[in-house]
């Protein structure tokens, strides 16, 4: 064989040698970076999308809480408000009085229209004083001396709704009946009462002493199921002392068991000012003026 020729031949072998070494010898390893190449993105979009799913997990989790923290903070059935209530006409000089004396009360008890020798009747410019001072009414409809006779409870309840309707007190709000110790009463006249504000704008409430051998306590509880559940209920039983704001006792008062039992006046005819005080649940805030 030539030179030339066996130069040629290997020159031949050499290049269809070439291709298949670098087939062999190199297109794996680059196959194999390839793979993991795609393998580690793979685990990068893995955690970058589990580290999503956490942090979206988080932001649910934290708004979840946060709705949870700000309806426990509009929720305000379990807070205990203290406040007064008084007989006494409130102007600025009287309400500076309560509060220098006893503290600021959240709610303040007051009557609809005069009864002479007993109450001063609320009017618009003590509700403008008192609202001015971030204060809440209680509506008090005192009128009643016999509270027996359902046809009688009808219209003493007629008589409070009008007398509240003149005054402006807005719809949803309750009206406690003043039952006293030594009036008569029986389960037919609060019945009336409930009935006919129960078919107004407004919402039945009583307060009385119930202690436990009281005839109040046996009318009420005379009553059928459904209006005993109904009615906001303000006891004046326990009897303790007088105190100020800060000093005031636990919540801790005596009436229906079945019963919107949503206040307590713990202490009456305070000294310095002429005012009883109490304790409510915050569920009453929503019920008053």
């Amino acid at each position: 064989m030539r030179k030339y020729e066996l130069f040629t031949l290997i020159s031949l072998v050499i290049i269809i040698t070439i291709p298949i070494l670098l087939h062999f010898f190199y297109t794996p390893q680059e196959t194999t970076h390839k793979a993991q190449n795609s393998e580690i993105a793979e685990k990068e979009n893995n955690v970058e999308g589990s580290e999503s799913k956490n942090k979206e997990d988080a932001a649910k989790n934290s708004d979840k809480e946060n709705l949870d923290k700000d309806n426990k903070q509009d929720d305000k059935s379990d807070d205990i408000q203290w406040g007064v209530d008084s007989a006494t006409y409130t102007d600025n000089d009287f309400l500076g009085c309560v509060i220098d004396n006893y503290g600021k009360p959240t709610i303040w008890g007051r009557y609809l229209g005069d009864k002479e020798g007993v109450s001063a009747g609320l009017d618009s410019n003590e509700v403008k004083l008192l609202h001015e001072s971030n204060i809440k009414i209680l509506i008090i409809y005192n009128h009643v001396e016999d509270a027996t006779g359902h046809d009688n409870g009808v219209e003493h309840a007629k008589n409070a709704i009008a007398m509240a309707n003149k005054l402006g007190v807005p719809k949803g709000v309750a009206i406690f009946l003043d039952i006293e110790p030594n009036y008569p009463v029986d389960a037919e006249f609060i019945q009336g009462w409930y009935t006919t504000l129960a078919d107004s704008s407004y919402q039945p409430a009583v307060y009385g002493v119930f202690d436990k051998d009281s005839d109040l306590l046996k009318a009420y509880n005379s009553m059928d199921k459904e209006r005993q559940e109904n009615t906001i209920v303000w006891t004046a039983y326990p009897q303790a002392e007088i105190t100020t704001k800060e000093d005031a006792p636990k919540y801790d008062p005596q009436g229906p068991e079945n019963s919107k039992l949503y206040g307590w006046q713990y202490g009456i005819e305070g000294k310095t000012c002429n005012i009883d005080t109490n304790l409510f649940i915050g569920n009453i805030l929503e019920v008053l003026w």
